[in-house]
């Protein structure tokens, strides 16, 4: 049995076996896009390692074979001592689960390779840099380390002042934590660390926030995830350099137009994460017009391509654009009836495609609600609205509160920022605000995912789970006050506003005139869902629904 693929052209596997990770960046390739080359490790071997507790027969065998020729096609060499190879190591299931599954960035950068990299470059706080994001997510994701120990570490971003003598402290002292948590010392071995964290991101396919995530979007719990090992690419690497994610639409409201947001210097986890301030995607075209005219161009190839809104995620070094991974836009409510009645129009899609596209449950969140009116004194702090609707409940500053305190009545989770240890309770919460993190953070596209408001990067908010309360604008509020959130406009406001309902929604009002011409039913007083579902039961019942324009 072969478990593993390149990221080739040739390769004809389906996302079953690929992922849909590989099997997007395999379809960049097809389509002439800039790909770090790379190889994938299908979701055969996750099930047979979730099986037995080990790495499958063979996988090992290939897994050399594979870094060898990964080795010849970038002229490096894994943990080596003169151009050395750095790796990525990512998961990727069939259905995305966005930050649910381990990664490791910087594989590969054992302390020769370190040292062989800061003098290929000429800048070792670069190098060590790179090492210590390695040595942290290595320790977080394969050893175990919680975040409350890691968060001792001085992880503050490097920059071109940034002392190499701090780095090297913070990588001892991530040493000496890994140490205290009773784990084996981060081996110096380059292909031991790639075993590892092979293994590692298999057993991510089972952690509890895994499986809670699968079960709130019926997602089946056997089909495992492939892993995708590529050659970095290095967003840290100067001042030429940085890292992002971009929609080819507005993903709140669907208009046509690239919306993302961006880090200049950074690596990707950085964006996702939302624990760092990011730029509007915009300030890209500011800072580095060619790699910005390359990206634009990309996006508006793979809508062509794939007739859809498309999410990208992207690195660029010294200047080069790089894209890591690419999906469907996932837009729901107001966005996603905006895109396929727009694509209809282009005649990108037909009309019977369109209403295909968009599920009925989904309707609800179009004709969201605003807050309107806001009292004196009301407004806590303001954000970016992050996932449209009105959440109103009492205050909770962890996931767990959230979960205990949303069993007397709605609850909105306030945090830093959230990561997949708080899955739980913003699968409880009504709506969730956060400190830090843009429209791409884990707390936005979980939040939207799941049809929740949200309001990111909250001016001046400081959130203290100690204490149980939280801070903006001179006020303090403990937990359990009521509030509210909008996820339109990014207001968060102390007790309960005015709301109103939203105006109508003409693209809605358009696709259910196309649903009940294909129903011949226009009797009044049907609910918007109904009328959709019924339109995609007789599509279904006759075969309609082509993406050709009609």
């Amino acid at each position: 049995m072969t478990w593993i693929h390149p990221l080739s052209a040739e390769v004809e596997e389906t996302a079953d076996v690929l992922g849909g990770k590989a099997h997007g960046l395999i379809a960049l390739r097809r389509l002439g896009l800039p790909v770090p080359p790379g190889f994938v490790i299908g979701t055969g071997a996750c099930r047979a390692f979730l099986r037995t507790g080990r790495l499958p027969d063979g996988l090992g065998a290939e897994l050399a074979a594979a870094v060898a020729a990964l080795e010849t096609a970038t002229q490096r060499r894994l943990g080596g001592l003169r151009r050395p190879l750095a790796v990525s190591v990512r998961s990727g299931g069939r259905v995305s689960m966005p930050g649910m599954m381990s990664t490791v960035l910087n594989l590969g950068l054992t302390t020769a390779a370190t040292a062989a990299l800061a003098d290929e470059t000429g800048d070792p706080r670069f190098a060590l840099d790179a090492r210590l994001r390695f040595l942290t997510g290595f320790a977080s994701e394969v050893v175990g380390v919680g975040p409350e120990s890691l968060a001792r570490v001085d992880r503050t971003p490097a920059g071109p002042d940034t002392g190499t003598d701090r780095l090297a402290e913070a990588i001892e002292d991530v040493g000496r934590i890994v140490a205290e948590h009773g784990g084996a010392p981060v081996p110096d071995d380059a292909a031991r660390q790639l075993e590892l964290a092979v293994a590692a991101v298999f057993s991510s396919w089972n952690t509890p926030r895994a499986r809670t995530y699968r079960e709130l979007h019926g997602i089946p719990h056997d089909l495992g995830t492939a892993v995708t090992v590529q050659a970095m690419v290095f967003g840290n690497r100067d001042r030429h350099s940085g890292t992002g994610v971009a929609f080819s639409r507005d993903p709140t409201t669907g208009e046509h137009v690239p919306y993302g947001e961006a880090l200049f210097g950074r690596q990707g986890s950085d964006v996702v994460s939302g624990a760092s301030l990011t730029e509007p995607l915009g300030e890209l075209a500011v800072r580095e017009p060619a790699v910005w005219d390359r990206l634009l161009s990309a996006l508006h190839r793979l809508e062509e391509h794939h007739h859809d809104a498309c999410y990208v995620e992207f690195t660029y070094e010294a200047g080069e654009l790089w894209l890591l991974q690419v999906r469907p836009g996932r837009f729901t409510g107001r966005a996603g009836v905006r895109v396929a009645v727009d694509l209809a129009d282009a005649g990108t899609i037909g009309r019977d495609e369109a209403l295909l596209r968009v599920a009925p449950g989904h309707l609800a969140h179009v004709r969201t609600p605003r807050i309107t009116a806001v009292g004196p004194g009301a407004l806590f702090t303001r954000g970016l609205g992050a996932s449209p609707g009105v959440a109103v409940g009492r205050l909770a500053t962890t996931a767990d509160r959230a979960v205990r305190l949303a069993a007397g009545g709605p609850v909105v989770l306030l945090r830093p920022e959230t990561s997949p240890l708080d899955l739980h309770g913003l699968a409880a919460a009504a709506g969730v605000v956060t400190a830090r993190g843009g429209p791409a953070s884990h707390a936005a596209v979980v939040a939207r995912s799941m049809g929740k408001p949200a309001v990111v990067g909250a001016a001046g908010l400081t959130v203290d789970a100690a204490a149980g309360s939280v801070r903006a604008g001179g006020r303090t509020l403990a937990e359990g006050t009521l509030i509210a959130l909008d996820g339109t406009g990014g207001e968060v406001v102390v007790g309960t506003p005015r709301i109103a309902a939203s105006s109508a929604d003409a693209q809605l009002d358009r696709l259910l005139a196309w649903a009940d011409d294909v129903t011949g039913d226009t009797a009044p007083g049907r609910e918007a869902s109904e009328r959709l579902a019924s339109a995609q039961a007789v599509l279904r019942r006759t075969g309609h629904g082509s993406t050709s324009p009609g």
